[in-house]
């Protein structure tokens, strides 16, 4: 159905893709696999039209094709679902499915024809949503599941589904891999990006493998593998667990971060933590938990109701991210490192000086060699993969982007650490090298409070675990590290009592 044959993309100081290749059949599912960097989303973008390939061709049905943008990928039927939403909150469901060809009618937009075609899509899926119902209004689930029909209103044949269940709960994902088999099953080629193996062996039947710019597997039937032998595929070499060095946190010092009783405007009640310098305090709970919530009240951008937060033992009242960094030395590590974690458009060396600007500053200017020694500094430490200390941070594999959004807080020297889902999006050697990099953290001191819906990794490197449902913390527990003994008491923990505090807003991820 679909061929790429020896594909090179170059970019300043980046061989992204080296001579790749990718065959798809109609009545696939085809898993694209490869850590960060290895260039997925690069051939994704060759692929939909958004770069133009230095070298090699892509035919469809023996024919080549020539992209001049994305819309031409689309009329020659590829859609693609990224991992960030790309709907408009404001339009209806109906409008974003029609979004690029809209019915229209002596000059006006035929609602009737719009409807209509939406439900046609929306049924394909079998999904019940009201056409005129606003995008800002549905889950993350559903915004996926609306993608995927805006790409069937195109008559897609080809379909790119890139880190689809990233924000969505394990029904979510089941949900949406019932949609992507019944695609299948309809004659059409889907393209998996994923770093969720076991997702990828529970609904892929082929696989293709880059590494460095390289096809190192390619089109091969996944039932021939392990989970194992693509890892080592991935990494170019065996690839063996890391055992994370233990140290002895001072249960005696008084918590760097402190919790007690707290309520929010968002629902949370009776919210009480602690997390002492030097430890990392696992905060686990399912999506929709409140997890995020929380942390973002503590810093002030949602409202506290009740109780008290204090830092070193002293009551804090945080208005803002600025006065939790410059006060309170307190920082934070966000989930979305795209849209609130990083300035895309802007080069490595200022999103890492970013938060200590005041600190840099001569004369109320921030000379460019202050930003350059400093980010040198923290791109050594981290490992961070730059072609140039100007490279503009949007330009980066999302695990280096992460380490680019940890790296300006370690620039601040915070005393207390929130990280929000640290190793979402992120290959297997790279989440390796975070965990590593967080537990060396709290070796040397730092107090870190770890928001996480990864269970294997919260068990990994959490020295305590709070338990989060519904607003609420339902238990904590000391972690042994015993996985299978720590996973089920958290499970027990989450089911064990229904309650119901308070819902989120619709918005919440």
């Amino acid at each position: 159905m679909l061929v790429a044959e020896k594909l090179v993309k170059t970019f300043p100081g980046v061989r992204a893709l080296d001579g790749a290749n990718l065959t798809l059949r109609p009545g696939s599912v085809h898993a694209l696999l490869g850590e960060n960097g290895a260039g997925k989303s690069t051939l994704v973008k060759l692929l939909t039209g958004v770069y133009r390939p230095d070298g090699g061709r892509i035919l469809s049905d023996g024919a080549e094709l020539q992209f001049g943008g994305p819309l031409d990928a689309q009329k020659a039927g590829i859609g693609v679902v990224h991992q960030e939403r790309n709907l408009i909150p404001a339009f209806s469901v109906g409008e974003n499915i029609v979004l690029h060809h809209l019915p229209g009618r002596a000059g006006w937009l035929d609602k009737q024809r719009m409807r209509a075609e939406a439900r046609r899509c929306l049924e394909l899926l079998e999904v019940d949503l009201d056409p005129d119902m606003p995008v800002s209004r549905l889950s993350v689930a559903q915004g996926q599941l609306v993608e995927i029909a805006k790409a069937l209103s195109l008559d897609s044949k080809v379909l790119l589904l890139d880190e689809p269940t990233a924000s969505l709960t394990g029904d979510e994902a089941d949900r949406l891999y019932s949609v992507v088999r019944r695609l299948r099953d309809s004659g059409h080629a889907v393209v998996l990006v994923s770093h969720k193996l076991e997702e990828v062996f529970a609904v892929a039947d082929t696989v293709t493998v880059l590494r460095d710019g390289r096809s190192v597997a390619e089109a091969e039937p996944l039932e021939g593998h392990t989970q194992s032998q693509i890892v080592d595929l991935m990494v170019g070499r065996a690839f063996a667990s890391i055992e994370l060095a233990r140290h002895p946190v001072d249960a005696s010092q008084t918590p760097a971060l402190r919790l007690s009783d707290v309520a929010t405007g968002l629902g949370h009640q009776d919210i009480n933590l602690s997390v002492r310098p030097g430890e990392i305090l696992g905060l686990y709970g399912l999506v929709g938990a409140g997890r995020s919530e929380l942390a973002k009240a503590v810093l002030g951008l949602e409202r506290i109701t009740a109780g008290t937060v204090e830092i070193h033992g002293k009551p804090a009242r945080i208005r803002n991210v600025g006065e939790a960094l410059r006060r309170y030395r307190l920082g934070y590590v966000t989930e979305d490192r795209k849209d609130e974690g990083l300035f895309l458009e802007q080069p490595v060396t200022r999103n890492i000086a970013v938060t200590v600007w005041r600190r840099l500053a001569k004369a109320g200017f921030v000379p460019d060699r202050r930003e350059r020694a400093l980010a040198a500094t923290y791109v050594e430490r981290l490992g961070i993969r730059v072609s140039t200390p100007q490279q503009l941070a949007g330009q980066l594999s999302g695990g280096n982007q992460q380490k680019v959004s940890l790296a300006k807080w370690l620039a601040a020297e915070c005393d207390v650490l929130i990280v929000d889902e640290p190793t979402v999006g992120i290959d297997v050697r790279t989440k390796a090298a975070f965990h590593e990099l967080i537990a060396g953290l709290a070796a040397e001191g730092l107090a870190l409070l770890l928001i996480s819906s990864d269970l294997p990794e919260t068990v990994v490197l959490a020295d305590r675990i709070a338990v989060m449902s519904e607003l609420r913390i339902v238990g904590e527990l000391d972690n042994d590290h015993d996985y299978q003994r720590m996973s089920q008491q958290i499970i027990r923990l989450i089911h064990a009592e229904p309650s119901n505090p308070g819902t989120l807003r619709p918005t919440e991820s």
